[in-house]
């Protein structure tokens, strides 16, 4: 089913880099950025690893406060504030989802810490999946309905999508490893917009989208490697993608021809690329190495996230010295 077209083409944004834009206190450092979310005050929230935290940040980039130091593993993966300024952390490598006011008060955690559901993974290969299982193996992120239900990409070891009540009691799970309709490789991100869910298919390079049931509506395949989606108020998608480099296998997948700079999209909602900006000196000031998060603000000024530390500096590829979160003003 191929849904009717939903908008016209929208005005195309264009944005500028704001330079050195975090400003880190003493003491505290990150090599990855794997998380970001703007709260309804503008202040900007940010998972990273290497220490494992959430720092917070005014619009400006001044450091407010931080918290999770003794909470999150050492595989923090993604996080989403709701309507209701409410945080929801994704730690895959402890396979739950947590829910925190913004003061980092606990109110519900989702699955069982240290606990992976049965589906075969061996944490290398997502071709070890023998079958698909409960929540949650290697989780990957969180995305809220309108009617407050909690939508879970799970992600890395199981290839399928939970949808959640607000209270926590699992509705209903679809998805299986693949790479035809309704399959996914690596599910890394969604988004609720509206009426259907925005599913990004990360090694299978395209967005899914389904009705808030999980009937499959149609595949966008023009995306590279995505990472994190984010719809904001007017109805544009930003889109975190990460490189593909020659020679290198991902996830047990097969070796890359090619190489290919990560970046980040603006699409509309109907799939259409308003923007798209990537370039192959990675470390340069606008220039991305592998885009992981991606949030906007109301004033439509961008944040983006990397995994600077983790894709870079691990395989040889950067110095340590590149940077982890830009943010890119709407002009």
């Amino acid at each position: 089913m191929v849904p009717a077209a939903r908008s016209t083409m929208a005005t195309v944004p264009h944005f500028e880099v704001v330079p050195d834009w975090e400003r880190l206190p003493a003491g505290y450092r990150h090599g990855d950025v794997v998380g970001a979310a703007v709260d309804s005050r503008d202040r900007v929230f940010m998972l990273t690893r290497h220490d494992a935290r959430c720092l917070v940040f005014d619009a400006d980039g001044t450091f407010l406060y931080s918290f999770g130091d003794d909470i999150f593993s050492a595989f923090i993966h993604a996080l989403t504030i709701d309507e209701e300024d409410f945080l929801f952390v994704v730690d895959a490598g402890d396979h739950t989802v947590r829910k925190f006011t913004l003061e980092d008060e606990l109110q519900m955690t989702l699955g069982t810490p240290g606990v992976p559901s049965d589906t075969g993974y061996d944490g290398k290969a997502t071709a070890s999946i023998e079958r698909m299982g409960p929540p949650f193996n290697w989780l990957t992120k969180t995305a809220i309905a309108p009617n407050g239900d909690i939508y879970v990409s799970d992600g890395y070891g199981n290839a399928r999508i939970h949808r959640f009540s607000p209270e926590g009691k699992l509705l209903a799970s679809w998805g299986q490893l693949g790479s035809g309709p309704g399959q996914f490789n690596v599910p890394h991100a969604l988004w609720v917009a509206g009426d259907r869910v925005l599913v990004a298919d990360r090694e299978n390079d395209r967005i899914h989208t389904f009705s808030l049931d999980g009937e499959f509506l149609e595949i966008w395949d023009h995306i590279q490697r995505p990472t994190d989606l984010y719809v904001d108020k007017q109805g544009l998608l930003y889109i975190a993608s990460l490189p593909w480099r020659a020679g290198a296998s991902e996830l047990g997948g097969p070796v890359q021809r090619y190489s290919l700079p990560g970046g980040v999209y603006v699409l509309d909602l109907d799939g259409n690329v308003l923007v798209h900006w990537a370039h192959a000196d990675a470390c340069a000031p606008g220039s991305f190495i592998a885009p992981h998060a991606i949030t906007a603000d109301s004033r439509g000024d961008i944040y983006v996230g990397e995994v600077m530390w983790t894709y870079g500096v691990r395989n040889g590829y950067v110095l340590d010295s590149c940077h982890t979160v830009q943010k890119f003003a709407r002009l």
